[in-house]
């Protein structure tokens, strides 16, 4: 139970006042929950953004509060994390105040942006949950994702637990606000261990004081003011981007003198004090170890047994990494012997992580510094930290302030050797080519028509060609995708590789070192798959041309295949419609399942109107998505594809029909789409069972039509109407537990637009069906 923060102060700071200027209250928050209560409390105008884990509770506790009425930021979802930083850039141009929160590919994805940003002088707040860079994909945490934006001209500040998560959300909109900075900052936490990890937190109870501490912002140039405007971004060249470039230098300097008068202030309002780079028992150290975040954590506890056992020794950690606090950390190691200084990531080829490189050029400023140093690259990947390996790194550098010299400046810390006799392990037998080739689906050319038409073997025939997928992985009870896979994989002919995007599929066929795949398998993330695949689709035909590679001349024999789905034709839509345009002789088949179901059932734009994500939430005050699906298959028709389709895993007849006819086209005459509705019941909240009734009403109600596009004209293969059991859209909504609140009278007019977009959506594709040029 919340209560006000009138007691004494019990977090262990060394630095922390015991009264409290503001009133506050005591919660029991993780770090995604804090910096969410800190976006409310603040009250930014506009939050840009795109689920990715280890961040995405960012924003599904803001839209949880939105939902409730809880405040009235404007969340933006957008297609990728490219364009959340576009949305935030440009909201910021409008004078608000900004957000965004994000980690790992998201930050790299958005890092074209950031330079922009920060060279136009725009302040803005970015939260990131910090995680491993792929590849290979890890979702676990260190630190090489912030390392990539160290020269993007963004100040960073460092949060090591929950409650410096929202405090120092606080401080990044006073900092970059500050006229003499304008620049945009970034709040850094370590992914999981502080975003999903709850701690005691203390939190503003009044809002006149947090208000008078942010002031109101204040930008000495807007593009919403049309008595004075303004051209952002021109074209520059010599000599004027060297000056420009000087002015952003000047403001990350002024930035050094703002850092600690805002932090003062900060501390005056909260009671709790954050220096520039944090000191533990460092007075009379002689060895210290220099960690970011959690770590930094970890070791302080083991310095007081190590002090217990006579050794003098401390812990140094910044919070402030952008501008680096060289003088500080001159300062402080000054007359410490020996340092570790351990980075959760390397800078590859300079002989130490990004930490450890700029430690020592600023001691090397210092004449008369003495301090070995020492560099060594841990936890990465999310490799535990503990308190075992905290003493290994004050033992070497105990040992090195013994000896006076360093006998390794730079290694890797918990690694182990392998064992050249053992080779990786081997996965399931590969599948030959006739094992799988069984001619379940026979295809011939109408002489008249030019269509394709197939002739299928019974079902139970199928049941004897061998799964190119084999049983063991990982997805939940009731999963639509592998039941989609295997009546695919039951028709196709000959070699496949499969290409797979980020997403439920993958992640749980492909556990490092295990795999449940029987052919090649690639995986690449969402925004550049069908990239990636159209690149090998052509490497393969040019080495066959050159006879290299033995496969017949037309490549029938080997078919190339992108799968995609949890909301992977929002984030990838850009690269597959590069691939659709330039017609490459691959397939791209989606599972709609309607959102991004990955990463715990975010918002996408394939999740329908008023269904309910973690991201799109039901209250008071909203209703679930606000705005229609997007219609992929109508989308890639549009682009003059030899063939789409749309089909239901409940359909394996009419499906198996379809991929027989994709493949026929993608070895022989260029790019087919194919979008299949896949039942997912944890996250459409349905029994795990259900997937026969749930999956008929969606195609009976033409939510989902089935139907297909071959060389321009719209064919109808399932129509209720004509055989009589047309339902309506609400019925299909009644059966999931993210949409029965759309049938209370309350939402009777969300209702009411469901059905008539279906209704049109269904109409329009009639006329096409019935049109012979369509």
């Amino acid at each position: 139970m919340l209560h006000e923060a009138d007691a004494p102060l019990t977090r262990n700071e060394p630095d922390q006042d015991r009264t409290r200027p503001v009133r506050q209250v005591h919660d029991f928050k993780s770090g995604n929950e804090a910096a969410a209560l800190a976006a409310r409390d603040i009250g930014f105008h506009v939050m840009g953004y795109f689920p990715i884990t280890p961040s995405t509770e960012v924003a599904e506790n803001l839209s949880q509060m939105q939902a409730n009425g809880e405040h009235d930021i404007v969340m933006i979802p957008a297609d990728g994390e490219h364009s959340a930083a576009g949305i935030c850039y440009g909201a910021a141009l409008g004078g608000g105040r900004v957000m965004n929160a994000t980690s790992s590919q998201g930050l790299l994805y958005a890092l074209e942006q950031l330079p922009v940003q920060s060279g136009t002088r725009v302040p803005m707040v970015l939260n990131v949950s910090t995680r491993t860079v792929s590849g290979p994909l890890d979702i676990r945490c260190d630190h090489s994702d912030i390392y990539f934006v160290l020269n993007a001209g963004w100040i960073i500040l460092l949060a090591r637990d929950p409650q410096a998560v929202y405090d120092l959300n606080f401080a990044a909109i006073r900092i970059g606000e500050h006229a003499d900075v304008r620049l945009p900052v970034l709040v850094a936490y370590d992914g999981f261990l502080t975003s999903h990890q709850k701690r005691r937190i203390d939190r503003f109870d009044d809002q006149d004081a947090v208000r008078a501490f942010l002031g109101e912002p204040e930008t000495p140039y807007s593009a919403l003011d049309p008595d004075r405007p303004v051209t952002f971004g021109p074209y520059m060249n010599d000599p004027d981007l060297i000056n420009n470039k000087v002015q952003q230098s000047e403001a990350m300097e002024a930035a050094r003198r703002v850092i600690p008068e805002v932090l003062a202030e900060l501390k005056a309002l909260s009671g709790r004090g954050y220096p520039v780079v944090d000191t533990y028992r460092m007075d009379d150290a002689e060895a210290a170890v220099v960690l970011l975040n959690t770590a930094a954590e970890n070791a302080r506890e083991v310095a007081d047994r190590l002090r217990e056992e006579g050794h003098k020794v401390g812990v140094v950690s910044p919070n402030v990494l952008r501008p680096f606090p060289a003088d500080e950390i001159r300062a402080t190691l000054k007359n410490v012997r020996a340092a570790v200084v351990g980075d959760r990531g390397d800078s590859y080829g300079a002989g130490g992580g990004n930490l450890s490189l700029e430690v020592r050029a600023a001691l090397q400023q210092d004449p008369d510094n003495r301090t070995l140093v020492m560099s060594r690259i841990y936890g990465l990947g999310g490799k535990d930290f503990f308190d075992t390996d905290a003493r290994m790194f004050f033992g070497e550098a105990l040992k090195a302030a013994r000896q006076g010299t360093v006998a390794v400046p730079f290694a890797y810390h918990g690694t182990w050797a392998g064992d050249p006799a053992q080779n990786p392990p081997a996965g399931l037998p590969p599948l030959t080519t006739e094992e799988v080739s069984r001619g379940m689906a026979e295809v011939t050319r109408d002489p008249d028509t030019g269509r394709l038409e197939v002739e299928l073997k019974p079902l139970w025939e199928m049941a004897t060609v061998p799964s190119r997928i084999a049983p063991g992985h990982g997805a939940c009870p009731g999963c639509g995708i592998f039941p989609m896979l295997r009546q695919a994989y039951s028709v196709l002919e000959g070699n496949v590789v499969v290409l797979f995007q980020t997403g439920c599929a993958m992640v749980s066929t492909t556990g490092y070192p295990t795999t449940a795949h029987r052919i090649t398998y690639i995986h690449n993330l969402f925004q550049s798959g069908a990239a990636t695949l159209s690149g090998l689709v052509e490497m393969y035909h040019e080495r066959v041309r050159r006879g290299e590679l033995p496969g017949s001349p037309d490549g029938s024999d080997t078919t190339f295949i992108m799968v995609t789905g949890d909301g992977g034709m929002d984030i990838g839509m850009g690269a597959a419609l590069g691939t659709a345009h330039r017609n490459h002789r691959m397939m791209i088949l989606e599972y709609d399942n309607q959102g991004y179901m990955n990463t715990g059932s975010q918002l996408s734009y394939a999740t329908p109107l008023g269904h309910r994500t973690s991201t799109s939430e039901v209250g008071s005050a909203l209703s679930g998505k606000l705005f229609h699906h997007k219609d992929t298959a109508q989308i890639f028709a549009a682009c003059h594809l030899p063939y789409v389709f749309t089909a239901s895993e409940g359909y394996p007849e009419d499906f198996m029909r379809k991929i027989t006819k994709a493949q026929w086209y993608a070895q022989r005459e260029g790019m087919v789409y194919g979008k299949v509705l896949s039942f997912c019941p944890l996250n459409w909240r349905t029994e795990d069972d259900a997937a026969q009734e749930v999956l008929q009403t969606a195609v009976d109600s033409c939510f989902f039509p089935i139907y297909e596009v071959e060389k321009g004209h719209t064919t109808i293969t399932y129509d209720p109407d004509v055989i009589g059991r047309r339902r309506k859209a609400g019925d299909w909504l009644g059966q999931m537990g993210k949409t029965k609140h759309i049938l209370a009278p309350a939402h009777a007019e969300q209702l009411a637009a469901i059905e008539t977009e279906v209704e049109q959506r269904w109409r329009r594709l009639k006329i096409m069906h019935e049109h012979p040029e369509l």
